[in-house]
């Protein structure tokens, strides 16, 4: 038998065979192979099982006590489920309005009253028409201040966005005129003109520049357009200068375009550091694009 070499003579630990240790790894690998072929059944794959060869069951919001819990922390999703039925249950049996009869507008019904002492009266309703002149002037003024003075061009971008819209959707479908409309030639456009119906312009526009103003901190500015707005959309309806639904879809129109024109700017932008930024401070460099 040859002698030990130097090392296992120094280390009598290093004698040891190396055909026992390799054994033993060989065994133990073998062994979490079994384990993982053969899983052992847990409380998980056994409920699964039972809901079906697949693993899937219902899901844990369609028991009694999950809908209950959805009511108590999402009231306002639950209320608009309830909502979907009701006007499902409307729009199926409500009776439509015939071709030669006018429009049904609840927002005309409920502002019947104004209607009639606005036309009563032909020098309220050229006051109204003037103050209403007014405010469009102040939404286009704000607007004009934040892109020539501010150099913050996101309200006028979707202003110009919001106006090129209306007039494609005017053209693609025409609204008759309200049969009650109160005309004036104080109304902007001034002079008694031709308009489009849907959507209003009118409540877009000052929905975008009171946007603007909340992203620069002037909150009691855009609280004051919005009130104005809100007196607006009740002229317009006693005035019969829109339908209810193109002053909401107007509202609606604000929201959307202010945050196109928001992604455009941030898409322009994502290449710097102002990537991601909501602010319209990382929106002054128009022209470096």
């Amino acid at each position: 038998m040859p002698p030990p070499s130097l090392p296992a003579a120094r280390d009598p630990a290093a004698a040891v065979p190396t055909t026992t240790t390799t054994s033993a790894r060989r065994r133990s690998k073998e062994g979490a192979t079994a384990a993982k072929v053969h899983p052992a059944p847990t409380e998980k794959g056994a409920m699964g099982a039972a809901g079906g060869e697949d693993g899937w069951r219902l899901p844990e919001w369609c028991s009694a006590a999950g809908v209950a819990g959805i009511l108590r922390r999402h009231p306002l999703p639950a209320l608009f489920a309830c909502g979907l039925l009701l006007f499902m249950a409307v729009e199926y049996t409500i009776p439509m309005v015939k071709p030669d009869a006018p429009p049904l507008d609840m927002g005309f019904v409920v502002t019947q009253g104004m209607h009639d002492a606005v036309a009563a009266r032909p020098w309220l309703n050229s006051l109204l028409a003037a103050l209403n002149t007014v405010f469009v002037a102040m939404q286009a003024g704000y607007i004009l201040w934040a892109i020539l003075f501010e150099q913050r061009p996101r309200a006028a971008v979707a202003g110009l966005m919001m106006f090129t819209c209306r007039g494609m959707l005017g053209c693609a479908t025409q609204l008759p005129l309200p049969d009650e409309f109160l005309g004036s030639g104080m109304d902007f456009p001034v002079g008694n003109v031709s308009f489009f119906l849907f959507f209003s312009g009118h409540v877009a526009g000052a929905v975008i520049a009171a946007a603007d103003m909340r992203r620069e901190g002037r909150v009691a500015l855009a609280r004051l357009y919005d009130a104005l707005n809100v007196l607006q959309v009740v002229r317009l309806l006693a005035c019969r200068g829109h339908y209810t639904i193109d002053l909401a879809v107007g509202v609606g129109a604000g929201v959307l375009f202010d945050t196109i024109a928001g992604w455009y700017f941030d898409a322009k932008n994502a290449d710097g550091k102002n990537a991601h930024c909501r602010s319209c401070q990382c929106h002054k460099a128009l022209l470096s694009h």
